[in-house]
C-alpha cells in the first residue's frame, strides 16, 4: 500500500470533513482515507497500481474544496 497525505483548503466544519472522506474513500483503490480538519488534511492509503495523488486530488476537487501540496510514501 502506498499513503498520501493532502493538505486540503476549504473545509470549515464537520460536514466538509464528512464529504471529502466520503469522496475520497468512492475512489477505486482507496483502502482507508482519514480526513481532519485541524490540521486540514487527508492521510489516503491506497492500491498505486489503480489510483494516484492526482485522482485523489481531483475527486477532492470535485467535491468543492483544493488539494494544495501532497506527499506520498510507500508502506
Amino acid at each position: 500500500m502506498t499513503e498520501a497525505i493532502l493538505t486540503i483548503t476549504g473545509m470549515t466544519c464537520g460536514g466538509c470533513v464528512n464529504s471529502v472522506t466520503r469522496v475520497l474513500q468512492a475512489v477505486p483503490g482507496v483502502q482507508q482515507a482519514a480526513v481532519t480538519l485541524v490540521p486540514s488534511q487527508a492521510v489516503v492509503s491506497y492500491d498505486a497500481a489503480r489510483t494516484d495523488p492526482e485522482k485523489l486530488a481531483q475527486a477532492v476537487a470535485g467535491a468543492g474544496f483544493t488539494v494544495t501540496a501532497s506527499q506520498t510514501r510507500t508502506a
